[in-house]
């Protein structure tokens, strides 16, 4: 599948710091404190979801342009149940763990509730289904979910309606900001309600969340088409968007931090709160999350050339940094390395509950370790195979 080395790079640092921010330890770790969704409202799960929506508008955009929209809309179709099915098996694996670690249904019950494979079939149906989703296992159903509406919306994207795309897509964001949601939802939840009083449980809105897939996706379906060249958009001579990218960023960083604190009066914390909804990924998080990107992509693409040298030096460092080979081996590799890390996380946690605490030795140690276990299944995957590096604004071939 082709693919470029940059996006495996930042998909690669998506997954080390989300499954940094998802160990749960009993006391802090300080290398969640080293993040940077520390000085900014933007997270991991919001670029994992943003480039998997360019990647499905790249790959599966070339497709169809190639093949046709039926067979590259079944072949869409094929990779959203092979994600179902590996979202199905990890749910498995940890019920499994459950039956035989010892007190692993108590420890694991904030997370799991009373689910398992012996208990109530309508919990289950309602995993099955995503209505129920346990913790850290969230992303999947999303991007399922959306992969299975993506063959329409992409040919469109590709019969030149991006307009139309992006004004659905940014009519149902606003539906998601204003709740509309709960006309399906709260049925739901009532529906699926089991003996531990949960119902309906998941880490994303749908209609908040779709503006970062549906995003990326049309910008895949742009390159993949010809119908846009980054290199003619984001130009070395034209960094006002690059500026503006860097004011929004610089005004919310003191924002971020001073909330985070508690410094700021309570008036003006409950009228951010209300704009910072993550699970809505409303409004402040959209605005950084679009600032974030195009800075970046502008720096990326642009600042290699730009008059500046110290704009050089810092585009230099970002692109190095996505560079690295452990990032791109990840993110060639994401899937299973995502499924792989939520079992590291809910390994980690099972053990700290039953033994810990631990010193902030042991928990740093274990986090770095839970870091370099995340090869694993990238290792796995390629061995045999002889490294082919290809340069980073170019398609290398890989698995994906």
């Amino acid at each position: 599948m082709p693919r470029y080395g940059m996006i495996d790079g930042l998909r690669g640092f998506f997954l080390v710091f989300m499954l940094i921010n998802h160990l749960v330890f009993q006391g802090e770790l300080w290398l969640q404190r080293v993040n940077h969704n520390q000085f900014a409202y933007v997270e991991d799960a919001q670029g994992f979801v943003f480039l998997s929506g360019l990647m499905i508008g790249l790959v599966y955009g070339r497709k169809m342009l190639k093949l046709g929209a039926p067979t590259a809309s079944r072949l869409v179709w094929a990779r959203a149940f092979e994600l179902y099915r590996y979202a199905m098996g990890i749910v498995i694996a940890v019920l499994l763990a459950r039956l035989v670690l010892p007190d692993a249904a108590r420890l694991w019950g904030n997370w799991l509730g009373h689910t398992s494979l012996t208990g109530e079939p309508l919990r289950l149906f309602a995993i099955a289904t995503f209505v129920f989703q346990p913790t850290v296992m969230d992303i999947l159903p999303q991007y399922v979910l959306y992969m299975l509406v993506a063959p329409p919306i992409l040919k469109l994207c590709l019969d030149g309606r991006v307009a139309l795309v992006a004004t659905v897509s940014g009519l149902l964001w606003l539906a998601g900001q204003l709740g509309f949601q709960h006309a399906l939802t709260d049925p739901l939840g009532r529906w699926f309600t089991a003996s531990d009083g949960q119902g309906l449980r998941a880490g994303f809105n749908l209609l908040g969340w779709q503006i970062v897939f549906f995003s990326g996706m049309i910008a895949g379906a742009l390159t993949a088409s010809g119908r846009i060249e980054w290199h003619r958009l984001f130009r070395p001579e034209a960094s006002g968007v690059a500026k503006i990218a860097l004011a929004v960023c610089l005004f919310f960083l003191p924002i971020r931090l001073l909330t985070a604190r508690g410094i700021l009066s309570d008036v003006v914390i409950k009228r951010i709160e209300l704009l910072e909804v993550r699970a809505d990924f409303s409004l402040v998080y959209l605005v950084n999350f679009a600032a974030v990107a195009v800075g970046l992509a502008w720096l990326m693409i642009a600042g290699p050339q730009h008059a500046r040298a110290s704009v050089r030096q810092v585009a230099g460092v970002v692109r190095g940094l996505f560079s690295v080979p452990f990032l791109r081996l990840l993110g060639r590799h994401s899937l299973y390395v995502y499924v792989w890390h939520v079992a590291i996380v809910y390994g980690v946690y099972y053990v700290d509950q039953r033994y810990g605490p631990f010193p902030v030795w042991a928990r740093t140690l274990c986090a770095v370790a839970g870091v370099a276990l995340l090869t694993l299944p990238a290792l796995w995957r390629e061995r045999g195979k002889r490294p082919t590096p290809a340069p980073s604004g170019t398609p290398s071939e890989a698995s994906s």
